[in-house]
């Protein structure tokens, strides 16, 4: 059983690993062509289901939770929410209200106690009081010029949101907030289980190492780079036993594959030199160099 486990995918040897880590280590891993439901519910239901668990809300894994541990709550990944509303609003927001609110979006990994967190819930319900109505505002396609029509704007598309981006930034804070998902690791009866509010342990202390793993011995085929992570992740799981003890009697006495040679194909072994795998006597200048 586990207080909380930090779940994410990583992508390696053409495939992708979903690893549950807690504290001590790596407990669970899954591969699989891509995230999605069926594999984080495969994943899931390998271990007991936790009280929290920490995640960048990647959508197959929030269903997953719902269907296998509909009682664990969420502690979204503070980085991967500002990460996810700069990706909409860009490092230089033009307008003030992109600029206050990924201001905001910057301090969430920066709060570490409950009175900081409502008073940054504070400000972003005044951001709304003041730029809420821009995110509702619509362009009329009739209105506007035909160069002056967005690229992602469908051809039969009659209107769309004037500050798409600007709205989907402040959807994504606004649920969070609603949701209770931004500051769990805050909450009384969930503090003395020191619950971290990012994905920064998973992220450094298993994906970067399984990515430096396997490039530092390039040219394995990728089966060969699955079994080297599965190793990784097993070596780094809590409680596994001692590697001598896989070894097992056939393992010390191996049997050596049993060779019938043909007479009309070349030796399986044989001392002999054959031209068919291109070995031969030598002559000439060849010779007379290696004399």
């Amino acid at each position: 059983m586990h207080d909380w486990l930090q779940l994410d995918g990583v992508y390696l040897a053409g495939m992708c690993c979903l690893i549950a880590e807690s504290v001590d280590g790596p407990v669970a891993w899954q591969w699989c062509d891509r995230e999605k439901q069926a594999a984080w519910a495969a994943l899931l239901r390998q271990v007991p289901a936790p009280l929290v668990v920490i995640c960048d809300g990647q959508p197959g894994l929030l269903a997953a939770l719902k269907q296998v541990w509909p009682s664990t709550v969420v502690q979204r990944c503070l980085v991967h929410v500002r990460r996810d509303v700069r990706t909409d609003l860009t490092t230089r927001p033009k307008t003030p209200a992109g600029q206050v609110l990924l201001e905001l979006a910057a301090r969430l990994p920066r709060i570490t106690d409950s009175v900081q967190a409502s008073e940054w819930l504070v400000r972003l319900d005044a951001w709304w009081q003041t730029f809420g109505h821009l995110t509702s505002e619509k362009t009329y396609r009739s209105d506007v010029d035909e160069a002056d029509i967005p690229s992602w704007a469908k051809p039969n598309q009659q209107w769309w949101y004037t500050h798409k981006r600007l709205r989907s930034a402040w959807r994504l804070l606004n649920k969070l907030a609603r949701d209770h998902d931004l500051f769990r690791y805050l909450e009384p009866d969930l503090a003395s289980l020191v619950v971290p509010s990012t994905t920064n342990r998973i992220e450094g202390g298993v994906n970067a190492q399984l990515r430096r793993l396997l490039g530092h011995h390039r040219g394995m085929p990728p089966t060969h780079q699955q079994r080297a992570v599965e190793w990784w992740l097993w070596l780094h799981s809590p409680h596994h036993p001692a590697p001598v003890t896989l070894i097992r009697p056939e393992h010390l006495q191996p049997v050596k594959p049993r060779i019938v040679d043909t007479p009309d194909k070349p030796a399986g072994y044989d001392k002999g030199i054959s031209a068919e795998e291109g070995l031969w006597a030598r002559k000439g200048w060849a010779g007379r160099w290696q004399q």
